[in-house]
């Protein structure tokens, strides 16, 4: 097994490598893209074969379908990857971009001109569970914006991982051979230990790291905070809530419930809980539980919940204070009947975890009071949670949605993998 001095020194390599990385060319950058998708599409049976061997060995240790369902790489969501990386190309680089710019006249022949520009962040180093696609969405962000990346996936995936980096290396090395430019092939880093001894001694490297993005459960994120001397841009737990207002659009409610709960839900922005006016509740429950229920969904409710739903035949167990404040990621859901917006407002905010949050209402000041009162990075509107993702956003993918509220909020795209400088031109300006 190599050791943390092996690693260490790996790791100064891609630091080293990130400083000409950060000026490389456009062309270059998306020359890589285009070879790492080439290779993808020609490897699919190698990557599925990889792929297999994660989801057995997942299955034989009990981990759950919902969550086995996060490691399934198919047909269609090779085609994802490979229509992340088409999208990413579009997009125009988010570096070298003036945001400012403003002329300082001090005195007679001591001016000087500043510039405020977007640079990349340098060295990122991604956490992840489950899920391979993030290898290739975080690869794919990072090269465009001119960031390094050390990626560190978790055991569950650790042979699709492989495949996966190795196509992302053979890419890089190909076109550094054919290209004009100088740059090292140590912009890419895959930690193929996940022991989290190891990573906890990687998360001391502050000098060589500039930025960790955990994804993943909220205890392995939690951990990640408690250990690491490098900032954090938190990929946060989902207790994603749909409130359902009187006034709401029954039949816009039943479908974008159904969507939120079942469409994924072992993912971050699956709906955790339902809150319900008590106004629509009676008209409103009965058939959105007896839905849920055709889709293997339990359903864990307050008391007046329980109480209506026991009285139109359908049983349901009695939610405890610790269902509201869980990510369940599986075929699982906490209903609540609440008096008004209000109290839901106030449910959410005390509750959830500030990451997406939908109302169904036809009302649309109750819509605005929602969209400011709600503490959260994004806020649906008639509207499925689920939609919180930078592929469905145009960014062609994400590298994770950030509950934090400095530097990135929500789903983070190219945009937010830059930082900034300052320029300053002058002729001999001077303090004075």
């Amino acid at each position: 097994m190599k050791n943390f001095s092996f690693w260490e020194k790996k790791i100064q390599k891609v630091k080293k490598a990130s400083y000409k990385f950060s000026s490389i060319d456009e062309s270059i950058k998306n020359e890589i893209l285009k070879e790492i998708k080439k290779q993808i599409t020609t490897s699919k049976e190698k990557i599925f074969s990889a792929n297999n061997k994660d989801v057995i060995l997942a299955g034989r240790s009990g981990i759950s379908k919902a969550v086995i369902d996060r490691l399934i790489l198919n047909d269609k969501r090779i085609e994802e990857m490979i229509n992340a990386i088409d999208t990413i190309l579009s997009l125009e680089s988010p570096v070298n971009k003036v945001i400012k710019m403003w002329q300082r006249n001090l005195k007679e022949n001591n001016n000087f001109l500043v510039k405020k520009i977007t640079v990349p962040i340098g060295v990122i180093l991604m956490i992840y569970e489950s899920r391979p696609n993030v290898t290739v969405d975080s690869v794919a962000l990072c090269i465009k914006s001119n960031n390094c990346v050390i990626l560190r996936g978790g055991k569950e995936t650790i042979n699709t991982n492989k495949v996966l980096v190795e196509i992302v290396n053979n890419s890089i090395n190909k076109i550094l051979k054919k290209s004009n430019f100088e740059f090292s092939k140590d912009i890419v880093l895959f930690i193929d230990n996940p022991s989290y001894d190891l990573l906890y001694k990687i998360l001391s490297l502050k000098h060589y790291i500039d930025l960790v993005i955990p994804r993943g459960s909220e205890k392995m994120v939690n951990i990640i905070e408690e250990k690491s001397l490098i900032p954090i841009l938190s990929h946060g737990s989902g207790v994603c809530h749909t409130y359902v207002d009187k006034e709401a659009d029954i039949d816009v409610a039943l479908k974008v419930c159904l969507n939120a709960k079942v469409q994924r839900p072992a993912v971050c922005n699956a709906m955790e809980k339902l809150l319900v006016h008590k106004d629509i509740a009676e008209k409103f429950l009965p058939k959105m539980a007896k839905i849920y229920i055709e889709h293997n969904v339990e359903i864990r409710g307050c008391k007046k919940t329980k109480k209506l739903l026991n009285k139109y035949g359908i049983k349901i167990n009695l939610a405890e204070e610790n269902d509201w404040y869980k990510e369940y990621l599986d075929y699982i859901l906490a209903i609540k009947i609440v008096d008004d917006v209000d109290e839901a407002i106030n449910h959410i905010n005390y509750y959830g975890s500030h990451h997406s949050d939908a109302i169904i209402t036809k009302n649309v000041s109750l819509q605005k009071k929602f969209e400011q009162e709600v503490d959260s990075s994004a806020i649906f509107i008639n509207s499925s949670t689920r939609l919180h993702d930078g592929g469905v956003f145009g960014f062609g993918t994400e590298i994770g949605i950030s509950t934090s509220k400095l530097h990135a909020r929500g789903t983070m795209g190219l945009n937010e993998l830059v930082t900034t400088k300052y320029i300053v031109e002058g002729n001999g300006a001077i303090r004075v």
